[in-house]
């Protein structure tokens, strides 16, 4: 018992390893320091982890290894609607659909074999799971298409990748596909029922239209013989958005996928994934992170449950499901803070009694101790934690960095394991991830068993490698294979020594942990010829209060930069309302008053942070409307799209030139 509540105490997490030196440095010969995984004894000697499991060297053999493993447990959950309980299907029944739905491509005309492309177009749902393993049954290559590529892009790919078939979820995005669809796409084998116009609007492009259901009949009539793959064999091209240009295939084998997954697996140690876990699937299964996660739960014979598909319910579903692992994203980690600040903010008494469930909770954090009995989780935190199913034991966090304050509150909220991943697409997910008892943030941990990180000289940017800064590069056994029919820009990002270079900046700290301080890319120089380096200064400038969004902009004829704000709604209008200024949000945007108080605002975060005088912004424009995925301003994985933005506000930004000249 604790002396402060009564409540049960609970024993601090125990770390693996030293966490004053969390990485090993490679033995070699070489003037580069390059670091590597404790976790993988060999990893000294420049080996790397291409499996945990010798029954599961790729994704056909770990699906079965689950089902063994599980003794038959449940697999893939849905619900029909949010008044309903999960259903589930069985390890075995899900590998008997995937077989007969494969055993139905081979029927349909599809050869089996490595190149031979499926495409998927559908949300997150048990029958992208089938389309997947059905693949592998016989060695095909699982190509996904999604929303928010457009219907360039995914007639781009779709003639790229010579995809005859595509597994389509429903009416609008058999529409998406139809709308530009190139010559070679043949079938679209639909999820759900479509309008009989869509059907005849396939027919008149020259694409047949078949039920998912139908394709698994017919497979289990022609009952085809499985041809599974070998490690080596192409699993995937997962094709990456990109901020210019038309999409790139990152070529992933088996090999990578289940390197990358027994990696963190391994990592996890006392907290790794269990055939008693369960996992709500909502991140896109067209992105490797949540690929990744689903395949490593399938692999120790997990369940994953699927959300209903409005991510605005997304508690919801965790109500229903209680996971007990999750990956998540900044954005709907940040979503969570926002609210219960926003919760608290009306409220003296709300607000003292949180300040001390977190000062509470943060001094236990800090001695190790992990849980969500206490005292102050009753009071305080049980709204939050009850919000993500009340279930929650692990928690992965990647895709894009979260902020050391919204990081810290996470772990108190919940009371559960939070690690953090640092990678990308060509790493097949993963390069670094902290470690679960180390809840120190600002790093991205030490790298994963899979790989190898060094660090390479940027002269332009004055980061240096022997001063333990530079450009993150990645070798080992999840590097991916190239760009899909694109040597050039496979060599662009591979050097003549095998390092994929990431174009992130990183810096090694004491503990052997890697921080991501910088990007190489979108670097733009002054009239005067100082370097601008957009990103850095739009993360010093997000911190303020009353900044949602920034977009920092510089021409090589101008000698300073300006900016497009997306002022923070609530902030600002609470500020407004303080001051007696009148006028809707759209308004407020237009208002001196308000743009110069931001304005402020920024440059003295800008001074704290050290920015030189050519760093600052001159001026800036205020812009009501957030930049998102859906009006072409973001990426699917939230990074601006500076082409898009610039063409976009080019009228505002010519406008803040003109007044300053």
């Amino acid at each position: 018992m604790c002396n402060c509540c009564g409540c049960k105490s609970v024993a601090p997490i125990v770390s693996p390893i030293n966490l004053s030196n969390q990485s090993d440095v490679y033995n070699y010969k070489g003037p580069d320091v390059i670091r590597v995984s404790r976790f993988f004894k060999e990893a000294k000697e420049g080996k790397f982890i291409s499996y945990i499991y010798p029954d599961a060297k790729t994704l056909y053999e770990s699906f079965r290894r689950g089902s063994k493993v599980s003794n038959n447990g449940p697999a893939l959950g849905w619900r029909e609607s949010y008044s309903k309980p999960y259903q589930w299907l069985s390890f075995n029944e899900a590998l008997l659909r995937a077989r007969n739905f494969g055993s139905g491509l081979v029927a349909n005309g599809l050869t089996p074999g490595s190149t031979t492309m499926l495409g998927i177009y559908s949300q997150n749902c048990p029958e992208w799971i089938l389309s997947e393993q059905a693949a592998y049954c016989y060695s095909m290559v699982l190509v996904p298409l999604y929303d928010t590529l457009g219907p360039d892009a995914c007639a781009f790919i779709i003639k790229q990748a010579e995809i005859t078939t595509v597994v389509c979820e429903d009416d609008a995005k058999c529409n998406m596909l139809l709308e530009k669809s190139p010559r070679c796409l043949k079938k679209m084998i639909v999820i759900k029922d479509i309008r009989p116009a869509t059907k005849q609007r396939a027919k008149n492009r020259g694409v047949e239209v078949i039920k998912f259901t139908d394709v698994e009949v017919m497979g289990a009539k022609s009952n085809n013989p499985e041809v599974p793959p070998k490690p080596t064999d192409l699993a995937t091209i997962c094709y990456t958005s990109g901020t210019t240009g038309n999409p790139k295939g990152v070529m992933l084998t088996h090999e990578n996928i289940v390197a990358s997954m027994s990696a963190v697996v391994l990592q996890f140690g006392d907290h790794t994934l269990r055939s008693t876990d369960t996992m709500i699937s909502f991140l896109p299964l067209a992105h490797m992170l949540e690929r990744c996660c689903e395949n490593a739960m399938y692999m120790v014979g997990g369940a994953v449950g699927f959300y209903l598909g409005d991510i605005r319910r997304l508690s919801d579903d965790m109500k229903a499901l209680k996971p007990t692992i999750t990956p998540a994203v900044p954005r709907l980690l940040n979503r969570i803070y926002d609210k219960v600040q926003s919760d608290i903010g009306n409220s003296c008494v709300k607000k003292m009694l949180f300040n001390m469930a977190f000062s509470a909770k943060e001094k236990e954090l800090k001695r190790g101790i992990v849980r969500k009995n206490s005292f102050w989780d009753m009071l305080v935190f049980r709204k939050v934690q009850e919000g993500m199913g009340g279930n929650l034991r692990l928690m992965l966090v990647g895709s894009a960095p979260l902020a050391e304050n919204v990081l810290t509150f996470i772990r108190c909220a919940l009371g559960c394991v939070v690690v953090e991943g640092y990678g990308q697409t060509e790493c097949t997910a993963p390069i670094s991830l902290t470690i679960q008892a180390d809840h120190t943030p600002g790093h991205v941990g030490p790298p994963v068993a899979c790989c190898c990180i060094k660090l390479a000289d940027v002269p332009e940017m004055e980061y240096w490698s022997k001063n333990g800064q530079g450009e993150v590069c990645v070798k080992g056994t999840n590097v991916f294979q190239g760009y899909y029919k694109d040597p050039q820009k496979t060599e662009e990002v591979i050097d003549e020594m095998g390092w994929h270079h990431t174009g992130d900046v990183g810096t090694w700290l004491p503990n052997g942990t890697l921080k991501i301080i910088d990007r190489r890319k979108h670097i733009f120089k002054l009239s005067q010829g100082e370097y601008i380096v957009p990103e850095k200064i739009e993360n010093l400038y997000i911190r303020s209060q009353y900044v949602s969004q920034v977009f920092v902009h510089g021409e090589s004829l101008k000698s300073c930069i300006v900016a497009i704000v997306v002022p923070d709604v609530d902030v600002i209008k609470c500020w407004a309302q303080e001051n007696g200024i009148p006028g809707t949000f759209s308004v407020l945007c237009n208002n001196s008053e308000v743009k110069q108080l931001i304005l402020d605002d920024m440059i003295a975060w800008g001074k704290e942070a050290g920015l030189k005088s050519f760093e600052q912004v001159k001026d800036i424009y205020l812009h009501p409307d957030n930049f998102s995925i859906q009006n072409g301003l973001l990426t699917p994985t939230m990074k601006s799209k500076r082409p898009e933005l610039r063409a976009y506000f080019k009228p505002q930004l010519d406008d803040m030139y003109t007044r300053l000249t």
